[in-house]
């Protein structure tokens, strides 16, 4: 729910905009305002978790975003909704934040934490194309108030199932972490970054001066972020995490992958509806394969293939098979066909996502202790978040910049787009590559089982390679 509504808005943005009255240029506010808040508070939201009870925090988020959801529905003006969209933000992070670090200590035993976080990693994944579908259908169908009235049924469900079947944790408490002022730098920081990639750098470019003020007022406050919890007694964010090559270079990884994965969740949409003239729905079923592959991978497979082969092994095996699809989705046509062109693409990426992500987030927390798995936690959405961003704004303005040269130079409009979405996506697959090359230097080597052995499920490694060959 909290990932899906990242991307859910967007097919109804036009509907919005007729509804409420939006100026062109605020539109991008229902979607920046949510991005903002949610990116800015997940670290601390994380650490919360920590001090205080990542049970009960996540529990305030849910019903802190369910309660926004419902106001967002019967929003009446574009300030009211641009409002309820922060006050969704804030609900998400607290919500989103905790929820790798309750998996990590629920399921010790790795074989049974794998599985959790192969679930978790199909959900997150997934959520960016099961958002184009379902907004789609809703606001087709209904209307656009109804990507926001579906999340409280859902919501209330989450709720009632997290009372009764998550025990309480007790946190450290403040006495270990309260350090209110390392709390306002870091949240400022993170919002004022967020919001120079979404308005200002997306807007006027990476050069205008306010994107540079910006850029740097960010840069300065994270540095006396990182100033004050090396000297405080008792920091919100303890340094000492990132002294783990796992978790350093895992979030690394992850930041660079989401950004060029984002060339598929954008560019792609972009060109199936700009060029080939797909229309919301349509779009929203042409990546209906991507899913599937990923949650046939990340649920049934992602657990006896990190048990038999490593984590770092299955997450090099994903890069490569993201950049492959990546750089085979940069040679599209303009009269492209969908099941040559651009389903072979999407099948690859949803396998190297369904491999790379699980073993990914397995990774990020395997370095963190118990007390710091909320901030473990928080830390990989935010460079998830972040990667997200600025993976859109760079690509963005990339795709655009040659598209309008060659416009410029009297190049047709179909042509000048496939020409754009090209260069973007060789830049995404480049990020994809880099990533695959920190993974090698940066991650600690896997310790696989012996060959032949049998794994968790009783699969020796021949017959785990035959039934994934065969699913695929």
């Amino acid at each position: 729910m909290i990932v899906l509504d990242a991307t859910v808005v967007n097919v109804a943005l036009p509907a919005i905009q007729d509804d409420l009255g939006f100026s062109q240029s605020s539109l991008a506010w229902v979607v920046n305002a949510y991005l903002i808040a949610f990116g800015g508070l997940l670290l601390l939201s994380g650490r919360l978790g920590d001090l205080i009870s990542r049970r009960d925090v996540f529990l305030v988020g849910l019903v802190v975003f369910t309660t926004a959801s419902l106001l967002c529905g019967f929003a009446q003006s574009d300030v009211m909704l641009v409002a309820f969209r922060f006050l969704a933000g804030i609900g998400g992070a607290l919500t989103a934040a905790v929820v790798l670090g309750m998996i990590v200590t629920m399921f010790p035993e790795p074989s049974e934490q794998a599985k959790a976080i192969g679930v978790y990693a199909f959900v997150a994944s997934a959520g960016g194309s099961v958002g184009l579908l379902a907004g789609g259908i809703l606001t087709q169908a209904l209307s656009w108030h109804w990507i926001f009235f579906i999340n409280i049924p859902i919501g209330i469900a989450t709720g009632y199932f997290s009372l009764k079947l998550l025990e309480r944790d007790k946190g450290l408490g403040f006495s270990h972490g309260a350090d209110i002022l390392g709390a306002v730098l870091i949240t400022a920081s993170l919002m004022l970054g967020v919001f120079t990639i979404v308005e200002p750098a997306a807007v006027h470019g990476w050069g205008d001066t306010t994107t540079l003020l910006c850029s740097a007022g960010s840069f300065l406050l994270l540095i006396a972020f990182l100033v004050r919890e090396s000297t405080v007694a008792n920091p919100l964010v303890p340094l000492r995490i990132f002294k783990s090559r796992n978790v350093s270079g895992a979030n690394a990884v992850q930041a660079l992958t989401v950004a060029g994965m984002f060339g598929l969740f954008f560019l792609g949409v972009l060109y199936l509806q700009e060029v080939l003239g797909y229309d919301a729905l349509q779009t929203g079923i042409a990546f209906l394969p991507t899913t599937l592959v990923m949650g046939t991978l990340s649920v049934r497979f992602s657990e006896p293939l990190i048990m038999r082969f490593g984590a770092r092994n299955c997450l090099i095996v994903g890069l490569v098979l993201i950049a492959i699809g990546l750089a085979l989705f940069a040679r599209v046509p303009v009269d492209g066909n969908y099941w040559t062109d651009v389903l072979p693409s999407t099948l690859l990426l949803g396998s190297g996502v369904g491999v790379c992500f699980p073993s990914l987030m397995t990774l990020a927390m395997s370095g963190a202790t118990r007390a710091d798995a909320g901030l473990a936690s928080g830390l990989v959405n935010t460079t998830a978040q972040v990667g997200a961003a600025i993976g859109l704004a760079v690509l963005a303005t990339i795709a655009a910049t040659k598209t309008d040269n060659l416009l410029d130079a009297g190049e047709p409009r179909p042509e000048a787009l496939v020409a754009g979405y090209e260069v973007a996506f060789w830049v995404a697959a480049g990020l994809v590559v880099v990533a695959l090359i920190v993974a090698f230097i940066v991650l600690e080597p896997a310790r696989p089982q012996e060959a032949g052995a049998e794994g968790p499920d009783g699969m020796t490694e021949a017959e785990l390679e035959s039934e994934v060959g065969t699913t695929l």
